[in-house]
């Protein structure tokens, strides 16, 4: 989800500016309504919806005017796939609380990849775990909440700091026990916030203990999100566009 979507327009289809057009897309238990904005006469742009799973959908342009019913204008299919950036953001969801897992993902802080990698992975797994459908008792901790503060151990937000990924912690901080776990000290005896210290990431420090820290530049900064029962309300600022998911 989240990516600009191009729509070209043929000859016959080149309308009134009156003339609204919308994306339907069409999947097994959920569906999803989106507005377009026009480029130029022959073009529209818009954003693919977050799905709920990895399937082939059915996507329908239709033409709605005032006065007149909406017309579906073309049909084609469209695949959502399960790329590495949601293997990684399910697999640490699942490891929260798993020591051995945690442990383990800190080989990637040995290989340390370029600042321009680190961006972009930080931007996709961020943007991930954001379309997961997590658990109503998911918690940054793990499931086990009998654990207390003082047992050492190593956090999801360990990980998020260790790596400098900027957009994965602000998340992991709105998330339950996201706030609890800048307190806890791994076996080295650091948290999360000596540990952005100590590596020199000034913007991570300071979203760690500023109390008005603001969201770090990322695409979920453009977009506001309204949720009502089975549906939500998304706005993306950047291109004005609306998007409507309903649960079928």
């Amino acid at each position: 989800g989240d990516s600009v979507i191009t729509v070209e327009l043929t000859e016959e289809d080149k309308v009134e500016d009156d003339v609204v057009f919308y994306l339907v897309f069409t999947g097994s238990t959920v569906q999803h309504c989106t507005s377009t904005r026009k480029i130029n006469p022959g073009s529209l742009e818009t954003i693919s919806p977050g799905h709920d799973c990895c399937e082939t959908v059915k996507v329908a342009l239709c033409a709605s005017r005032e006065g007149h019913p909406v017309l579906v204008v073309a049909e084609e299919s469209f695949q959502f796939v399960q790329d590495e950036a949601y293997d990684a953001a399910q697999f640490l969801a699942t490891c929260a609380g798993n020591q051995q897992a945690l442990n383990f993902t800190r080989f990637l802080d040995r290989s340390r990849p370029p600042a321009a990698d680190v961006d972009f992975l930080d931007e996709k797994v961020a943007l991930a775990f954001r379309h997961l459908k997590l658990p109503a008792e998911w918690n940054v901790l793990g499931a086990d909440q009998s654990l207390t503060e003082n047992i050492p151990r190593e956090t999801l937000m360990h990980f998020a700091v260790r790596l400098g990924l900027l957009r994965l912690t602000w998340f992991l901080l709105q998330q339950p026990g996201g706030r609890g776990a800048l307190s806890i000290h791994n076996n080295e005896g650091a948290t999360p916030v000596s540990l952005a210290l100590e590596r020199g990431y000034q913007k991570l420090h300071q979203l760690l203990t500023e109390e008005e820290a603001k969201e770090p530049d990322s695409w979920s900064t453009l977009s506001h999100t309204v949720h009502s029962g089975d549906y939500s309300v998304k706005h993306h600022r950047g291109l004005d566009v609306y998007m409507l998911t309903a649960e079928a």
